[in-house]
């Protein structure tokens, strides 16, 4: 494979010193490394008269490239195709990872695949390259591990279509995942919005050991921040300690800072970093990276003494890190292994372990899958067999050839696993699971990132946990979440207890990486012939129309749709798993709207109540009602509301269907910033106690529009069925420029008027 994007590094490489050392100007002090790269791209390189301020200065920045998945970059290219363009401003890619079941094994599901999503897959395919965006076919392997082994660079910035998006940052990248829209501003070669973010300092002290890998230090940090306590901030990580993880261990690292709502997370260049772009074949890059390396990590002066320079600072020993299993239900539920058994007794969770899962974006590299390996070869020596369904997903066609060419994959299979295609599988509920009761409670455990109820299977009762893919491997062996590898023994086919050994692996393989296939197809030199077609009757795709622009007055006489009542992640919002076909069809999709969110008034699942008809029925039944009888709605909620996953679907459902106003106590990031793009109103109370004034039946108003200023709260009113009402304030962030997205109907109308002009 050629060394993608080099034009574009040494262009980025060229400028960043000066631009590094005109922002320490500006600054009057040391740098981080996360100040480097976002100082050196700011939109058109116009520096500010004064340093920027962390959360509170909306800032226009200048991405180097765009990265979409498959089940995102639908809604993201159907926008796109509206904004006037003929050719992607940045390179950008897509990857077909999300669509691909796992049922049956990796080459059977990965055909099913292609014949079941062969409309949805010519679309990608021809609108890539019409549109001069590079095209990684299905069975490629996930987006973040082929960005990783092909795209990610040191110092670079890149935005994607998929909340993990931010595993780049192992390889010392700005990356940042983004709804669709976002995406589109910088496909259409415009600035690229986002609130400077504060910093928060990782020290990372000692050498892992024995049972401990990368996943749990963020299974820790994850303990430690909770999923919101990284809301709007850059998690840079550093000290010795930093320098002794390997390139794709830093990756995990940073993937799963996306479970912490973090903006994005990143380690500084070192030798790690140089012998994986080495071994992936990019040493020219790693050449360039190295004749600039001492602006490509933060100032030794900020790591001297960081707490000079980050507004938090967390350290963590190494040395003394037990491995970690977090959940059920959140990731941040963080639970050393030696207190692990003591959790599950004590809490009721289903001991025995059902299934386990290794894989994903988040732990599918050479080094995660060697040294899980490593403990099958242990169980096939002291003649141990796995108790537990086991499943294993490589993150890449290049991982998985190399793989199966050192007997990795064979060792997984002699133990009774399965290998699924290079895809996500389980992870995202992509997932058709072998049980014969769906419904019943059991535990699984998997290296993924996400652990939120129904999202791998379907099942409420279902109880996900995380932890390392050497964890995985070991309680798959005993088939007992109780199990302890570090301390506790196993009886073998012959009754003798065994002991497992500490598992081992090699950071990267010793015959380097191979590949007959990758699965990329390039872009057309001329694509003036190329024509994208999407039917008038499909039910996969649509074409879209631009949301109508705001009315200039007030909003009287709204409905509430939801008082959402607890967690109401992305998925609650807009359920991925059978979901994930219609992610092209926004009518369709909206049919999930809201069905996983639970209704404050009657702790229910998708069963709201209609005043005007006094009946109770799905949220997206009474959305459409009130769509259909020209009543605005409103979606009430609760804390870091829409974390998780960015699918921007969460936020386009709601203004499909004539929802005017989501309220609530916190947002998560992305989430926020999509319901701005799309022209709805982000709102949180300035008392979070005003949520309980609430009421089912209650007709709503939004008053202080038509002076909506950045800065200057709203009022709602809410108008009760007895005849009493309540009024109070609610806060925002809107700046100028997203003011004017809401007054259009949404930031793509603006687009697609400047394009035009």
């Amino acid at each position: 494979m050629p060394v993608f994007d080099l034009d574009t590094i040494q262009s980025v490489y060229a400028a960043l010193p000066e631009r590094v050392t005109t922002a320490r100007k500006l600054l009057n002090r040391p740098l981080s490394l996360t100040e480097k790269i976002l100082y050196a791209h700011l939109w058109e390189n116009k520096l500010p008269h004064a340093p920027l301020k962390r959360g509170k200065d909306y800032v226009d920045f200048a991405p180097d490239r765009v990265a979409m998945q498959d089940a995102t970059a639908q809604m993201a290219l159907l926008q796109f195709m509206t904004a006037g363009r003929t050719k992607v401003a940045v390179p950008s890619t897509v990857h077909c990872d999300h669509l691909i079941q796992a049922k049956n094994g990796a080459k059977k599901d990965l055909a099913d695949a292609v014949d079941i999503n062969k409309e949805v897959y010519d679309f990608l395919a021809s609108v890539s390259d019409k549109y001069g965006i590079g095209f990684w076919k299905p069975g490629a392997g996930i987006i973040h591990q082929v960005v990783l082994e092909n795209y990610a660079f040191p110092g670079g910035m890149m935005i994607g279509t998929d909340s993990h998006t931010v595993n780049a940052g192992g390889l010392g990248m700005v990356a940042i995942g983004v709804g669709g829209a976002d995406a589109v501003d910088v496909m259409a070669g415009m600035a690229w919005e986002l609130l400077m973010p504060k910093l928060i300092g990782v020290k990372l002290t000692g050498k892992m050991n024995g049972w401990t890998s990368a996943k749990d230090v963020i299974l820790k940090v994850a303990g430690i921040l909770t999923v919101k306590g990284g809301t709007g901030a850059i998690l840079e990580y550093f000290g010795e300690g930093a320098t002794n993880i390997s390139c794709t261990g830093k990756g995990t690292i940073c993937n799963m800072g996306a479970e912490i709502g973090a903006t994005t997370s990143l380690f500084g260049y070192d030798a790690a970093m140089s012998r994986y772009l080495r071994s992936t074949e990019r040493a020219q890059v790693a050449d360039l990276a190295d004749a600039i390396a001492q602006h490509l990590t933060g100032d030794a002066e900020v790591y001297q003494n960081p707490e000079q320079y980050f507004d938090q600072v967390i350290e963590i020993d190494l040395s003394s890190l037990e491995p970690h299993v977090n959940g059920p239900y959140t990731p941040d539920l963080a639970w050393p292994i030696s207190e692990f058994a003591k959790a599950v007794r004590e809490n009721g969770y289903p001991q025995k372990l059902e299934v386990g899962l290794i894989g994903s974006c988040t732990n599918s590299s050479y080094e995660d899958l060697d040294r899980a390996a490593s403990i099958a070869k242990q169980a096939v020596e002291k003649k141990l067999k796995a108790k537990s369904e086991f499943t294993i997903t490589p993150g890449s066609e290049q991982v998985r050839y190399t793989v199966e060419r050192d007997g990795i994959l064979m060792l997984f299979e002699k133990i009774g696993g399965v290998v699924l295609a290079n895809a996500c599988g389980p992870c995202i509920g992509q997932w058709s699971r072998h049980t014969s009761d769906p419904t019943k409670a059991n535990s699984i455990i998997t290296s993924f990132n996400r652990n939120f109820a129904k999202r791998n299977d379907g099942n409420p009762a279902t109880r996900a946990f995380v932890a390392s893919p050497e964890i995985v491997t070991a309680l798959v062996l005993a088939g007992d979440l109780t199990f302890n590898p570090l301390t506790d023994t196993l009886l073998n086919e012959d009754g003798q207890a065994v002991k497992l050994d500490p598992p081992y692996g090699d950071e990267l393989p010793k015959k380097g990486f191979d590949v007959e296939d990758p699965g990329y197809i390039a872009p057309a030199e001329d694509s003036s012939s190329v024509e994208v077609r999407v039917s008038p009757t499909s039910q996969r795709l649509q074409l879209l129309y631009p949301f109508a622009a705001w009315e200039g007055t007030d909003l009287k006489g709204l409905r509430l749709l939801i008082k959402a009542k607890g967690k109401c992640t992305t998925d609650h919002i807009s359920m991925a798993g059978p979901w994930l076909k219609f992610r092209g069809h926004l009518d369709n999709i909206s049919n999930n709207m809201l069905i996983g969110a639970i209704n404050y008034f009657n702790d229910l699942a998708n069963t709201v109540y209609n005043p005007l008809t006094n009946e109770f029925t799905p949220v997206p039944d009474l959305a459409r009602y009130y769509k259909a009888n020209g009543i605005g709605s409103v979606v009430f909620g609760e804390e870091n509301y829409g974390e998780g996953s960015s699918r921007e679907h969460a936020a386009m459902e709601p203004r499909h269907l004539a929802v005017r106003a989501v309220i609530v106590k916190s947002f998560a990031r992305i989430h926020e910033t999509n319901l701005k793009k799309q022209g709805m109103l982000a709102l949180t109370f300035a008392n979070p106690a005003d949520y309980d004034l609430v009421r089912q039946d209650d007709t709503i108003d939004i008053w202080g529009l038509t002076t909506f200023t950045p800065g200057q709260n709203l009022t709602v009113v809410l108008h009760h069925a007895d005849g009493t009402q309540h009024s109070f304030e609610v806060k925002h962030t809107y700046n100028h420029q997203q003011i004017e997205w809401f007054k259009a109907g949404g930031a793509l109308n603006l687009i697609r008027q400047q394009q035009l002009v």
